[in-house]
């Protein structure tokens, strides 16, 4: 049996299987299938650019769900979204323009 490395290398693995998913268009929805769609949208971080745990649970939860819903024939989309936190970008544009 082959022994494992002691550290993971990202760069070993990843980029093949990124390709494969690039080849397969395993990140496109297509919107003339025929399978139910589901989709997500994925907020985007706050204006403060600051990820915390609660992103972290957010896209988990949103990964788990878009995967399971593709395992049972949807066709599923999980875009990326707009700013959700329109106050907040309110109020640091007009901050920013007050200095």
């Amino acid at each position: 049996m082959a022994e494992l490395p002691k550290r993971y290398d990202p760069n070993s693995v990843e980029p093949k299987w990124y390709q494969r998913w690039i080849d397969d268009r395993d990140f496109v929805a297509d919107p003339r299938s025929s399978k139910p769609p589901f989709s997500i949208v994925m907020p985007p971080p706050n204006i403060t650019g600051v990820l915390t745990l609660g992103h972290v649970l957010n896209n988990t939860i949103q990964d788990i769900l878009a995967r399971h819903a593709r395992m049972q024939g949807f066709e599923v989309l999980w875009l990326p979204g707009t700013d959700h936190a329109g106050i907040g970008t309110q109020t640091a544009v007009e901050k920013h323009l007050r200095r």
